[in-house]
């Protein structure tokens, strides 16, 4: 999916940047908490997604030792277009089957995302 966004990522940008998008203005220590890395890890990748004009930083008003992270308009761009091939990539393997298959899967993968994310936020 990074590589949808730019030839250059890693395949860790793209949870990043959808995270970003879905949470504009976080701080980068927000994200390494919630990535569950070292903000030096966070801030390289930040780093490197500003050096490709992917995302935008600005000094928090509150607490001037702080940067908020947005997406550049270009970043939601090809974030959008990503997600857009993705969900069209999805379709069409699913194509041939039956509709009451497709949302038992659905069901499955909901029930694994909310268990995931109960695990990670009692690790």
């Amino acid at each position: 999916m990074a590589r949808r966004i730019h030839p250059d990522l890693e395949a860790s940008a793209y949870p990043l940047l959808a995270h970003i998008a879905d949470h504009p203005g976080v701080r980068g220590s927000e994200l390494a908490a919630h990535f569950g890395v070292g903000r030096a890890t966070i801030s390289r990748q930040l780093s490197r997604l500003h050096a490709l004009g992917l995302v935008a930083r600005e000094v928090d008003p509150d607490d001037s030792r702080g940067q908020l992270i947005t997406l550049t308009p270009d970043g939601e761009a090809r974030l959008h277009a990503a997600h857009s091939g993705r969900v069209i990539s999805i379709t069409e393997a699913l194509d041939g089957w039956d509709r009451a298959d497709v949302a038992t899967l659905a069901d499955l993968l909901h029930r694994y995302s909310e268990d995931v994310v109960r695990w990670a936020a009692n690790r």
